[in-house]
């Protein structure tokens, strides 16, 4: 189909992109598998080049017969469009991917071969300690194939797992959850996880109320790493250059170059990184402030955004980066956060705490201000007081005000990291490792009514 779909455009240039999709999910409730499916899915993008002019054209499940008028289409938007102030020659002279031509391996079910059964233990074991668990366990198989006119053939297989448990007392009143991200669940520790949540729905025992203000907090992984991914969401290079975000320098240009943290933390993403491997080069279906059609099948490489507490770079565009006069650096698919040294495990950080807060997942984040990054959001699923270094009792939920970004220069302690799955933001991007950090003054704004 890729290779009929170049034959068909008459246009200057065309780029086709096939993505073929297959999932695999178990959902259960109640200490009970409730459902389990299978499904798969193929989409076509056709995006041709006139001159300057670029059309795009995606649909799902293209007919062979239907190809014809897909490409048709896409060469008469490109010839009636406005010239792309993106445009660019295409990436050329690229080596074929290896996988090119082999058939598409759909995942299935079985894959859960051998997480099911150790789901199943849980149950038992969440029974008898009477509780009850709610989730779901979804892996996804997505084979990307991109062709140009200038004769690229890259092809990518990126697997991508989630598994989110959700624990609650019997009477339903108190709630601990948790989630990881894996590539095929022969890494995901069913046991460890339900016994961390049997933990924390013994702390709810105890119940204290605070106010609003400014608490020394501990963010474990998944919770920093809803930050962090907004921070980096929020680092495009054109928002910066034109001053829209919190990446841009008062006056004009952008704060590449200056300290974010005071610690020596570094961002980075690497397609690489073992157990969060993801796309070596760039895929656009679209141009778009962040992205550009034309950067399909650039290389990518390992990028650190922070080095040392530093920003380095922003997401860039071949196009972008002549505007702002810095390095190409596009988008990659996974995030990770580190310091220097063999940071403390949340357990023990925890133990070094005199009082603060242990907030275990946050949820529902909103931008209030990209001038700063401001974002609003809600605690969910335990927030917990620790004292003299032990976990004394569940604390009421709060809304909070905070900037990633701020968070960073603020930081006064980086644990170890781990690969972790976002709350709020792991339908999107589930690849991160992240480490726990501590916050001497974490901004909760008001006591929430959520429970």
């Amino acid at each position: 189909m890729v290779e009929k779909a170049l034959e068909l455009s008459t246009t200057d240039g065309c780029v086709v992109l096939v993505d073929e999709g297959s999932t695999a999910n178990l959902r259960f409730a109640g200490n009970t598998l409730t459902t389990n499916g299978v499904a798969r899915s193929a989409q076509l993008t056709v995006i041709s080049i006139a001159g300057q002019g670029v059309g795009v054209v995606s649909r799902a499940a293209v007919r062979p017969d239907q190809l014809a008028d897909v490409v048709a289409a896409a060469d008469r938007a490109a010839r009636e469009a406005q010239p792309a102030e993106d445009a660019r020659p295409l990436v050329e002279g690229l080596p074929a991917s290896a996988s090119w031509a082999e058939p598409v391996t759909p995942t299935d079910i079985g894959v859960f071969e051998r997480f099911a059964p150790a789901l199943g233990d849980a149950f038992a074991a969440a029974e008898a300690g009477g509780r009850r668990l709610y989730g779901f366990a979804e892996h996804s198989l997505n084979s990307t194939f991109l062709a140009t006119s200038s004769g690229l053939r890259l092809r990518h297989d990126q697997p991508s797992g989630r598994l989110e448990l959700n624990a609650k007392s019997a009477d339903l009143k108190r709630s601990a959850w948790t989630g990881v991200g894996t590539r095929d669940f022969s890494d995901v520790d069913v046991a460890a996880l339900d016994a961390s949540l049997a933990q924390r729905l013994e702390w709810a025992k105890t119940r204290v109320d605070l106010p609003a203000g400014r608490y020394e907090a501990l963010l474990p992984p998944s919770a920093v790493a809803d930050l962090m991914v907004y921070a980096y969401w929020s680092a495009g290079a054109r928002d910066a250059l034109d001053g829209r975000s919190v990446f841009a320098k008062p006056g004009g240009g952008t704060r590449v170059g200056e300290r974010l943290a005071t610690l020596p933390v570094t961002l980075v993403s690497d397609p690489a990184a073992p157990g969060i491997e993801c796309a070596p080069f760039v895929v656009a279906h679209a141009s778009s402030r962040e992205s550009s059609i034309f950067d399909n099948g650039l290389p990518l490489s390992a990028t650190e955004w922070v080095r040392d507490g530093q920003l380095t770079a922003l997401r860039q565009t071949q196009y972008s980066a002549e505007l702002s006069g810095l390095p190409v650096t596009p988008s990659i698919d996974n995030l990770i956060v580190r310091a220097p040294g063999d940071g403390r495990s949340l357990t023990e950080m925890i133990a070094g705490t005199e009082r603060g807060l242990l907030l275990t997942c946050l949820w529902y984040i909103r931008e209030v201000d990209p001038q700063t990054l401001l974002v609003t959001g809600l605690t969910r699923d335990g927030v917990y007081l620790v004292e003299h270094g032990e976990v004394v009792g569940e604390v009421n939920n709060f809304r909070f005000n905070e900037s990633p970004v701020d968070l960073l220069g603020r930081v006064s302690e980086v644990g170890s990291s781990e690969q972790t799955l976002p709350r709020e933001w792991g339908d999107y991007f589930s690849r991160t490792v992240m480490p726990a950090i501590r916050v001497p003054d974490f901004n909760m704004s008001t006591v929430s009514q959520a429970s």
